[in-house]
């Protein structure tokens, strides 16, 4: 009797195969041109301290499920240490001596008068220098932006809900999407910058949700703003500090959710870091109000008409300038002798020193004072130019603030990365701003030159 053969089971095995290559090239299809699948999703909590996972009573479990399954460190921010200049670091992997961005805006100088700064500046005549948007999107893959800054009308970003989607200059496509779908009334948009801010940051992290689950950029930069002015309000280390951090962390797990109802988890790396750390404040300095005495300010009813010399305030830095024609030196050295001595300023830095501090020379760029001036602990400086002292008590809504040189420890800021690619449990002592770029390209696949920083390979599986 012939022994029965046993059934072919190669039709079964092809068909299964062909099921699994078809799901394979479906997803590919998905993807955009020149895509590598892969994402990355940059969160920047704007003075989120880097101390702050070291107290054990600070309620913030999603941060450190991120941070005890991938990498944690302090960062040491750029200098001036406020907002936009370090966001900027973080997407360029240089230092405002390269990028150019030194203020939340552009700084604009006209004689005689105080300088200006102007935020609403388009990206390309503020930021000097490539950005990973811009190289991921000439690499054919995606990149959009929630509330980031210094990228008004970047033609490489794809998808935005900006910090005032109100303004003309904006892509209006994701606020479209978010009306037609109920998460925002177009009243709301319309009137969205005079809103408190905790309810923009909600608003903020539904869209970074809604750009995720709908668009899934190969890049996602997302910003939140409320930890920044709940501390310059009410000062660091406060009830509402803390539970503004509480809060964020509840933002960030929003965002986790999303990725994996988006089937996106495994193919991203999440960033989580801040700009810099915050300082209390006991009193202001008021330069200007020296200057005034000087004979190199005029005040006329209560308002600054004309000026030789005036100081711009970045918290716990200032730059002061020359801003009459000079070319004797004279008005430099009155404004010097002026302000030398002053209670709560540290040191006058002079220009020969910028290089060191990663600012570049008032020869090379004209928002870059004769002087930069720094304020010792618990001060800050403070633009006013009446009044007849140059020290008073900080006032209520003014009672933290950042700018001051970046080595302090205050001053530094969170770095957290988890996720495709990065190791479990590593605690690094330190990394630095411009580190960030140089390791999010090289999960992305592509590569930005001449930066300052350097991929963290010690973070990277």
């Amino acid at each position: 009797m012939r022994a029965m053969r046993p059934p072919d089971r190669r039709p079964f095995v092809l068909l299964v195969v062909l099921v699994v290559l078809c799901a394979a090239l479906g997803a590919i299809a998905q993807q955009p041109p020149g895509s590598t699948g892969n994402h990355v999703v940059i969160i920047t909590l704007d003075g989120f301290p880097g101390w702050a996972l070291d107290d054990p009573y600070l309620p913030v479990p999603n941060l450190r499920r991120l941070a005890a399954n991938g990498a944690v460190a302090g960062m040491r921010p750029v200098n001036p240490t406020v907002t936009w200049p370090n966001h900027t670091s973080l997407v360029t992997g240089v230092t405002p001596a390269k990028h150019g961005v030194l203020f939340n805006g552009t700084l604009v100088r006209d004689p005689d008068v105080p300088p200006r700064v102007e935020p609403w500046r388009d990206k390309k005549d503020m930021v000097q220098v490539p950005t990973l948007y811009d190289v991921v999107h000439d690499r054919g893959m995606t990149a959009a932006q929630v509330d980031w800054v210094a990228i008004l009308n970047a033609p490489s970003i794809s998808w935005e809900f900006p910090e005032r989607p109100e303004r003309p200059e904006t892509k209006p496509s994701i606020v479209r999407e978010m009306v037609t779908a109920g998460a925002i009334s177009q009243q709301d948009a319309d009137g969205f910058a005079s809103q408190n801010i905790v309810w923009r940051d909600e608003v903020w992290t539904d869209a970074a949700i809604h750009i995720l689950r709908t668009h899934r950029p190969n890049l996602l930069l997302f910003h939140l703003l409320a930890l920044d002015s709940m501390q310059h309000r009410y000062g660091p280390k406060t009830p509402a500090a803390m539970v503004t951090m509480a809060r964020l962390d509840s933002q960030v797990g929003r965002v986790l959710n999303a990725l994996d109802d988006a089937g996106m988890t495994a193919r991203t790396t999440l960033f989580v870091v801040s700009d810099h750390g915050f300082k209390a404040v006991q009193k202001q300095v008021l330069p200007n109000v020296a200057l005034r005495d000087a004979g190199l300010i005029t005040v006329e009813s209560g308002k600054v008409t004309a000026t030789k010399a005036y100081v711009v305030s970045e918290g716990g830095s200032a730059f002061m300038y020359v801003t009459s024609a000079d070319p004797d030196g004279d008005l430099l050295r009155r404004a010097r002798q002026a302000i030398s001595g002053l209670e709560g300023i540290d040191r006058i830095v002079e220009p020969a020193e910028y290089g060191a501090l990663g600012l570049p020379q008032p020869s090379s760029d004209r928002q870059v004072g004769a002087l930069l001036l720094t304020a010792k602990s618990g001060y800050s400086f403070a633009a006013g130019a009446t009044g007849e002292k140059t020290v008073v008590d900080a006032p209520e809504g003014s009672l933290g603030t950042h700018g001051y040189v970046s080595s302090d420890p205050e001053i530094q800021a969170l770095f957290i990365a988890s996720g495709r690619g990065i190791k479990s449990a590593v605690k690094l002592q330190s990394v630095d701003n411009v580190d960030v770029t140089p390791t999010a390209a090289e999960l992305l696949g592509v590569e930005l030159k001449n930066v300052d920083g350097k991929v963290l390979t010690e973070i990277l599986r």
